[in-house]
């Protein structure tokens, strides 16, 4: 099994995956609208900047979140 810094690549992507269900399930409505913001799609103004989400939960170590954010910005 390939390893990466003590956590095994299945590990770290059912662990990412995991924190996304999670979040989705529990706030879903700022869970699109932080994904949509950040991916461009929904204009840059400080009305929606209120519903985007800025938790533990779309930091930089989610491989799944910056995924989808970055498929939507090559389709958009």
């Amino acid at each position: 099994m390939i390893s990466c810094g003590g956590w095994s690549i299945t590990g770290l992507v059912v662990r990412s995956l995991a924190r996304l269900v999670a979040v989705m399930v529990e706030q879903p409505a700022a869970s699109v609208t932080t994904i949509l913001y950040r991916s461009g799609i929904l204009p840059q103004n400080s009305v929606l900047g209120r519903f985007v989400h800025r938790g533990r939960s779309f930091d930089d170590d989610n491989p799944f979140f910056d995924f989808i954010v970055n498929f939507l910005r090559c389709l958009w």
